[in-house]
This record gives C-alpha cells, structure tokens and sequence, in this order.
C-alpha cells in the first residue's frame, strides 16, 4: 500500500464523519460530540462526550460521580475497552484505548510502531478531589507521558513528561479548551524512568496544587485566573476524568511546533524501546473526593450533568439519574436502541443511524460483524524485559479494529490560540484513522 493511498482513503473516511464545535452541533443521527470534534453514537456518547456540541445537552450521557478509591494496578481486570463499555462504572472502574499490558503490580502503557500509544481513563468523575498516581514515565525523543484530568468540556489539569527532560515534569492547566501555554511551569524532579514518583493534582474550588513525593512543587489560586474579557474564571471547575496515556506527539504528521516540543521525531528503532514498543509503568491512582463546592446544585448523589451551556460550575447539578446504554448503536437521546434486540413496544420517534460512529477515534469500529475488537481475555501480555505474562487484558490491540483510538492532550481551542504554540494540540483522532487505514490496506 502506498502513502498516497492511505492519505486518500484517510481522508475520505474522515470527510463521512460529521464534526462539530462552535457553531456546528451534531446531527440527531449522530448526536454526541466527542473530544475530538466528532461526532457519533455509543462510546460517543460516554467520558469524553461534549455537551455543548452535541445535539443536544441529554445527548451525552450523565458522568458518574466521584467515588474515593486506592487502585492497585496489579492485573488488567478492572480495566474495560472503549469498544465494549456501556457506562455502568460498576462493571469497570477504568476503560482503555491502545493496548495497556500487565506486569507484576503495574500496567504498562504502550506505544508500538503504527499506533498512537495507550489510554486509560476512569469511568467515574471527580468534582475536586486529590488524585496521586504512582508511576515511572517513558523516554525517547517524541514520546510523551501524561497523568491529567480532564472534564468534557475541555477543563484540563495536567502532569506532563516529555521523554528528552526527565528531571522535569510539566505542570499546566487549561479552562474550556482554550490553549494558554503561559500557563505551563516545569517542575524539578529527579529521573523519571528510573525513579518511581508519586505525582499529586491537589484540586479545590480556590485553588490548585501539583505536589510530587509529598512536596507542593506549584500552587494555583483560582482568584488568579480571573478573565476579565470572558467575564469569568480560567480556572479548572467541571466534573473531571482521571487520563493516564503514553503518546507519540513527535510524529511527522504533527506541527512542527509539537514536535519541537517534544524533542524531536519518534524513532521507532530506539534502544529505548523494549519487546518492541515503548512503555510507561503505573503502579497505583488513588482518588479522594472532595465534597461538591459551595452552592452547588445538589438533586442526587449518582451522577453529575450540565444544566447551562455557561459550563462554569454553577451549572453543574448532581442527580440520582444513571444511564447505561443497550448498545454501542444507543446515545443519551436514545439510551435504550438496541438494533440486534427482538422488536417489542413501539419504534421510538426518531433512532441514530446504523452507519454512525461508535467508538471515538476508531473510524468503522464497534459491533462490526465477525469482528472482536476487545482483544480478549487471557491474552498474552509482553513485560518490557521481552518476557511474557499471561494476563486477563481488557486492553485492544495498537493496530486492530478498535484498538487504535487516538486522544488529544491539550483541549480543542475554542478560541485564543496564537502562534506555533497551539501546534502542541494533538488531534489523535486523526492519527487514528491512518493507523486504521494502513491496517486496511496492508
């Protein structure tokens, strides 16, 4: 297959999937928008889902409220697929993308020739809380670790590690997706890969701390980021998902801005890599809920949802409304449509279309005929020394249908990007469909 092929079949399937943002909301057939400006039905309609894009603010299904909980990454079994998750967070604490691997007490993040790495991301939100997470980072020029929160609407708190530098981390934040790098602060740390660290985001309704080892490194005051232009606070306040990810940013499809930060392009025949791939180890996430800020909107305690297109955090309202989908083909407009269910009852008013997107960043993936986009169960799992560990992964293959869902570090501008700055904004979603379209065309 040639790279003019993949380019052109890239960009037709590209061009098939509807996007939305600012002015362009989802279609009802396709009604949820996910993080990557896409829009679909499923896994679409899950974390990630932005309700300010979408058809609808009930498109998008409600986040599941935060739960205190110490993880212990000791096998994969707590760990769902985007492709087979419905959203009920009591089936899965964690849902991945990429292909995570099991090795002694810790998972691995991987990042393979021909994928965009890995993805983890907790099924439940956090509306403040503290979140440590016990892990070592990658290396290499281009490869990126990252330990953040993220809410749906693009509020972003991030521990970054760019594999050139590791004595530093690096600290940022971001309101609603507008990408201000002034906002970053390197933070001094000792080796990252040979050193196992734990790295806290201590976040309340006034302020923000990252700490790493017990030891504040920054501190951010909320009466700081006010914005006199936008009239409110650039400060991040939405219900967040815990991300874990390891990522090529230094790929030469990314703006040379990206890869100037990140220190260069991948080379996928490093030393640096191990049986194959590049990894990062996670030990441990442990999560503290906060109560909810003063004044909040409290109707329940299960879920929280959006009740203002403002997004700030006086139109968060939590409620006892909890939505599991009957199928990857269902939405939140529609939580029940099940295309493979017997009829019974009558035919809802209007159903998504069956030739929708499913899964976020994975073009044709979901319940595709003959297709097993889970990568099994009791799979065999790689440990970096080139050994092998049987594993019960819940994790997808790099390059199969299903496991080669992108994801974006730096939230989609909604305005105020200046300069090569904003080229460090990833769209992995596209990176997505050329690994799916070499798989094809292989």
């Amino acid at each position: 297959a040639t790279v003019a092929s993949v380019a052109l079949l890239t960009t037709s399937v590209l061009a098939d999937i509807p996007k939305c943002g600012p002015g362009s909301p989802c279609p009802e057939s396709a009604p949820c928008c996910s993080q990557y400006g896409q829009c679909g039905v499923g896994a679409y309609c899950l974390g990630g889902c932005d309700p300010l894009f979408s058809h609808s603010m009930e498109a998008c299904v409600p986040n599941p409220a935060c739960k205190s909980a110490d993880y212990q990454f000791k096998s994969l079994s707590d760990v769902a697929s985007i492709s087979k998750y419905l959203g009920d967070p009591s089936k899965a604490n964690w849902v991945s993308s990429g292909n995570p691997a099991a090795y002694g007490d810790s998972i691995l993040l991987t990042m393979a020739p021909d994928t965009v790495g890995t993805l983890m991301a907790t099924t439940k939100y956090v509306w403040y809380g503290k979140i440590s997470a016990t892990m070592t980072t990658s290396q290499g020029a281009g490869v990126v670790t990252a330990f953040i929160m993220m809410s749906d609407v693009k509020d972003e708190i991030d521990f970054e590690f760019v594999g050139v530098d590791l004595d530093h981390a690096q600290s940022n934040f971001y309101s609603q997706g507008v990408t201000n790098y002034n906002n970053g602060k390197n933070l001094t740390v000792t080796n990252t890969v040979e050193n196992v660290h734990t790295y806290t985001i201590d976040w309340q309704p006034d302020h923000l701390d990252w700490i790493v080892d017990g030891k504040i490194l920054r501190t951010l005051k909320r009466q700081d980021t006010w914005n006199s232009t936008s009239n409110r606070f650039d400060y991040p306040q939405t219900p967040s998902r815990v991300m874990l990810s390891l990522w090529p940013a230094g790929l030469p499809s990314n703006g040379e801005g990206t890869i100037k930060w990140s220190g260069g392009l991948v080379d996928w025949n490093s030393p640096l890599m191990q049986n194959g791939y590049y990894y990062a180890m996670v030990k441990s996430v442990n999560v503290e809920c906060y109560d909810p800020p003063s004044g909040a909107q409290i109707q329940g305690s299960k879920a929280y949802i959006y009740t203002d297109e403002a997004a700030t955090n006086n139109t968060v309202q939590m409620v006892d409304k909890v939505v599991v989908l009957k199928s990857l083909y269902a939405s939140g407009e529609n939580p029940d449509f099940d295309p493979n269910a017997s009829a019974s009852g009558s035919s809802p008013s209007s159903t998504p279309s069956l030739s929708a997107e499913t899964v976020p960043g994975v073009v044709g993936a979901g319940e595709r005929s003959g297709e097993d986009s889970s990568g099994g169960s009791g799979s065999t799992n790689s440990d970096p020394s080139g050994n092998t560990q049987s594993g019960d992964s819940s994790g997808s293959s790099g390059t199969g249908s299903g496991g080669s869902t992108g994801f974006s570090q730096g939230g989609s501008s909604a305005g105020g990007n200046s300069g090569a700055s904003s080229d460090k904004m990833v769209k992995g979603s596209v990176f997505a469909v050329v690994v799916a379209a070499i798989a094809l065309l292989a």
